[in-house]
């Protein structure tokens, strides 16, 4: 079966059609060309802004022109992660999708139902003709994953609504109403080369078989980072003792995600190498018992390889083995106001090697309350500026004050208690939502945040649950369909 298939086949065949586009972050083109396309076909107003965020506008079902007009808004890029063991370009090949049970996954990399399925949903609702809605804005934002550009750079007079529904939440039956800021920090150290001994053995360690995650909704599940359990290890044997090298290192990838791999390439005295194995062999048993509830798959793996020709000098190499474990990662702090919810966090991220004799460490750190994310900020960038690095940082994102008295927020949850019986759980979210930028924009906004089922964003075990985007999908088409300026 396809998920061309499933029902609502409205929504499925527009998701399919999503993941036929390659669509990374900062590379939008070919899906920005398929919106303007769908909208030219369907007799549709869009238009374009300097970002490359979309709007196109649908007039109001007949007798429904009194109706508030409903912005429902998504990103189209797509976090981009894979297995080490799959081929697949990202640029050009599109997502090979799997059905498993009531789930929806990919083949060894990323779905991207974050956030395809939200712009699957706006795309439905577009092309429908049997919705008894008001006026829509269907609002496509770029560039959300890797630093919330398109919202960033919004203008004041791209939308005419009052009422913003973002889709870009992944639990079904919940209601989100706030989020965390964030920002992030860069590291840089500056290395020289030197020739390799011939008389060492030289190895490759790999970190593998993490989960990773979204860095803001998973960041409290106990998931091990390979950055951190890397470093962890090569100080354990970064002593006088051993003497290690170290030619090359790199782990995890995307500010936004949790490292799922990490390798290095050391070379230790001959004598030691046997000691260093065994060191390896308690090293991870010690990990995996740590992990064993959340990381069953978790491993690290040692081969010998040849003399590299260069590594970098011990200073350099010392120093960032430091500043890697003393780097915090984690969470920080709960929230006191919403029992639950992680307030404060930051994630080691990334380690990769430059051009011109530089390592890049990226991190990221999230906060709902301001002042605590300029602390978290801080705290990471001591680190680092200790360890003599270059510290950089971009210019962040704010968080999105929960409003509990908003009246989107009363309509969705009458709406989904009269389709299902129950109440809707209402939270704010650890995660980034571009919400709290849009608010900066347009402060008479009233918003709030709906998705279906999803779990392992950001990580190749990205799944959607199928059965809960029929259910998200009712639930979009009631809000609009009873949306109105009366008094609840």
């Amino acid at each position: 079966m396809s998920i061309k298939d499933l029902q609502p086949s409205a929504i499925w065949g527009y998701f399919y059609d999503i993941t036929q586009i390659p669509r990374p972050s900062k590379k939008e083109e070919k899906i920005r060309a398929y919106l303007l396309e769908f909208a030219n076909a369907h007799n549709l107003d869009a238009k374009e802004d300097k970002a490359g965020n979309i709007l196109i506008t649908k007039p109001a079902a007949p007798g429904k022109e009194d109706l508030p007009t409903v912005i429902l808004q998504s990103h189209v890029d797509m976090v981009c992660e894979k297995n080490s063991d799959i081929e697949h370009d990202f640029d050009n090949d599109p997502i090979e999708t799997i059905i498993d049970g009531d789930w929806v996954k990919a083949n060894g990399t990323t779905l991207g139902a974050d956030n395809g399925i939200g712009v699957a949903a706006q795309l439905a609702i577009l092309a429908s003709d049997d919705i008894a809605h008001g006026k829509i804005e269907a609002f496509f934002t770029v560039d959300e994953e890797t630093g919330l550009t398109g919202a960033n750079a919004l203008e004041k007079d791209f939308l005419t609504g009052n009422f913003l529904i973002n889709l870009d939440t992944e639990e079904e039956g919940e209601i989100y109403i706030g989020c965390a800021g964030g920002k992030s920090t860069k590291a840089y150290f500056s290395y020289k080369e030197k020739d390799a001994p011939k008389k060492y053995f030289w190895f490759k360690i790999m970190v593998k078989g993490l989960r990773g995650g979204h860095s803001g909704s998973d960041i409290d599940k106990g998931f091990g980072n390979a950055n951190k359990i890397l470093a962890r290890f090569l100080h354990s044997i970064s002593r006088k003792k051993y003497n290690m090298l170290l030619s090359n290192i790199g782990g995890g990838n995307l500010h936004n995600a949790i490292a799922r791999e990490a390798y290095a390439v050391i070379g230790v005295k001959e004598k030691y190498k046997e000691e260093i194995r065994v060191k390896l062999n308690t090293f991870l048993a010690d990990v995996q018992n740590e992990l064993k509830h959340t990381e069953p798959n978790f491993d690290i793996q040692m081969e010998s390889v040849q003399i590299p020709s260069k590594v970098i000098n011990k200073g350099a190499a010392e120093r960032l083995i430091l500043a890697l474990n003393a780097c915090p990662h984690g969470v920080i702090g709960m929230s006191n106001d919403i029992p639950g919810l992680v307030e404060t966090s930051t994630n080691l991220a990334s380690v990769k090697m430059l051009q011109h004799h530089q390592i890049e460490v990226g991190t990221s750190q999230r906060s709902s309350v301001e002042s605590q994310k300029k602390y978290i900020v801080n705290m990471v960038s001591a680190v680092f500026e200790l360890a003599g690095a270059k510290v950089t940082h971009n210019e962040g994102y704010p968080g999105w004050e929960p409003n509990p008295d908003s009246y989107l927020l009363k309509i969705a949850q009458r709406e989904y208690k009269t389709l299902y019986g129950k109440d809707p759980e209402v939270k704010a979210i650890h995660a980034g939502l571009e919400c709290g930028l849009f608010l900066e924009k347009y402060p008479n906004l009233d918003m709030i945040s709906i998705g279906p089922d999803m779990t392992d964003v950001h990580s190749p075990d990205e799944k959607m649950k199928i059965s809960s985007v029929a259910k998200f999908w009712d639930y979009l088409v009631k809000i609009l369909e009873n949306v109105s300026t009366e008094v609840i």
